[in-house]
């Protein structure tokens, strides 16, 4: 994986961002603040196609809102991040999606929202929309559950079908905000794993949240650490001591 941080094209003055054919999104000099405080400074970061790229640091870093900057919910003080995300939407799976597990709906239904934009709520799923369902399924390990009631699955099975709605549509970019939160060990291992496959072996940028670094080794060599308001890539440390937060 070659993530670099954004270049620079000048000593002074603003710099047009372009995305070369190589990379999914570039953020340059990015700044985003609430009020009077200054949540992210001056981040620049190219995020190549069919890059893994975990978001690693403290709780109030900054991880959530850089990922709802990049996908445009925040709006930046300044800078730029330039994607294609108009014509080629990412798919979501935001911290604690709030999904009432007592509402009656399978896991069928609950990826099949992931294709409302497209088609709308209202129409019937069809053929085409079952089969892009079914592989979504498929893809996360669900497949033979899409019957079940979102109310029956375990956690994991919860989560593993959320990532299966924002995989639904085609998207090549996934953004996920602590996927594996609130998981046990195995089902985080388990998701993250997958989501490595996704980039590894079908080409899809996945950009992700996650607290802690011991389950990512084997799946990345680097991370980007969030911390202060600023993101630097860094290697994936070798062991939990190996001198990084």
């Amino acid at each position: 994986m070659n993530l670099a941080p954004a270049s620079r094209s000048g000593a002074s003055g603003p710099a047009l961002v372009a995305l070369s054919p190589e990379q999914a999104l570039v953020c340059r000099d990015l700044w985003v603040a609430f009020g009077r405080e200054e949540v992210l400074r001056g981040v620049d970061l190219a995020v190549p196609w069919g890059a893994f790229l975990p978001l690693v640091g403290p709780n109030g870093a900054g991880k959530t809102t850089l990922l709802k900057t990049l996908l445009g919910l925040v709006r930046p003080l300044r800078g730029d991040v330039v994607s294609d995300f108009r014509r080629r939407p990412p798919g979501y799976v935001p911290q604690q999606a709030r999904i009432d597990p007592r509402f009656p709906i399978d896991a069928t239904g609950i990826v099949a929202m992931g294709l409302y934009p497209g088609r709308g709520w209202w129409r019937p799923l069809g053929r085409a929309g079952r089969r892009a369902v079914a592989e979504a399924l498929a893809l996360v390990g669900l497949a033979g559950h899409g019957n079940k009631l979102f109310a029956e699955l375990s956690g994991g099975m919860r989560q593993k079908a959320l990532i299966a709605r924002a995989l639904v549509g085609g998207a090549m970019v996934l953004v996920l905000d602590e996927p594996t939160a609130g998981l046990d060990e195995a089902s985080q291992r388990e998701i993250l794993a997958r989501l490595a496959v996704l980039s590894r072996e079908q080409g899809r940028t996945v950009i992700l949240a996650h607290h802690g670094e011991a389950l990512l080794r084997g799946l990345t060599d680097q991370v980007a650490q969030v911390e202060h308001g600023r993101v630097r890539l860094r290697p994936l440390a070798a062991t939990e001591g190996g001198g990084h937060v």
